[in-house]
């Protein structure tokens, strides 16, 4: 489980000292936006009861906010801005995450918007035609077994947003990494690969809209390069993680 920990300060604010109450919180924030064991943070206002606000910080652990943050200078500062609201604080305590989370569906998934398993499929499909007879890239792919694209298929899905399949099936993250080793896969192999992904998933058909291509390149640039290092001679292999899960990033679906 993660050791992120997330602070909630529950504050009851007069509507006359609203306005400055808001202010001070605008100059303490500046602190936190720098601080290295913040994650990040939320001021929001009640609609039923303007008086009541809640601050929530994502810390990096409790420890860091404890022993970290609240012993550096940048916490004197952001306590001269809102400790004269100090006492109109109602709860200030700290919450460890549950494994009880997940996306709604307001925003699509990648997998979702990209066309779900069956666009998957296409990728890989008109991926591993391209390698198949690739100078750079044919070498490295000598004698795949002919379930090896629809493997790939479900491990895009998952990373993407879809059905763990790969994880219950294959093995998650640790048999994708193992597979790897020992390749030695170089970076001119590496930006070829990266080339035939993008001109399989004009191919396939997937998605041209920016916001759903940047976070499909920005996946490809991370994937390759993970894949150069854990095919190298010197790779440690990483402790035990889930199959990452890919999201929009700074750019969500556009919708006019």
């Amino acid at each position: 489980m993660t050791t992120e920990t997330v602070e909630y300060i529950r504050y009851r604010i007069p509507e006359a000292r609203s306005a400055e109450f808001l202010d001070a919180y605008s100059r303490a924030a500046v602190q936190l936006a720098t601080a290295p064991q913040c994650v990040d943070y939320e001021l929001s206002r009640c609609e039923e009861d303007f008086a009541h606000y809640i601050l929530r910080i994502t810390w990096t652990s409790t420890e860091d906010h404890l022993d970290g943050f609240r012993k550096s200078d940048a916490f004197q500062d952001f306590l001269a801005a809102i400790g004269p609201y100090r006492a109109d604080i109602q709860e200030m305590r700290h919450y460890k995450p549950t494994t009880v989370r997940g996306p709604g569906a307001a925003v699509p998934t990648l997998y979702a918007w990209a066309g779900g398993a069956d666009a998957f499929a296409r990728l890989t499909d008109a991926f591993y035609a391209k390698v198949v007879g690739d100078e750079l890239l044919g070498p490295l792919f000598a004698d795949l077994p002919p379930e090896h694209a629809a493997h790939v298929a479900l491990w895009l899905s998952e990373v993407f947003g879809g059905p763990a399949a790969y994880s219950a099936e294959h093995g998650g993250h640790g048999h994708m990494v193992a597979m790897h080793g020992g390749k030695g896969i170089t970076e001119r192999q590496r930006r070829r690969w990266v080339e035939l992904m993008h001109d399989a998933a004009d191919e396939a058909g997937l998605p041209t809209d920016a916001e759903f291509r940047s976070a499909f390149a920005a996946y490809i640039e991370w994937g390759t390069r993970l894949a150069v290092y854990f095919s190298g001679p010197d790779a440690a292999r990483p402790t035990e993680q889930p199959v990452p899960h890919w999201t929009w990033g700074a750019a969500p679906p556009y919708r006019p």
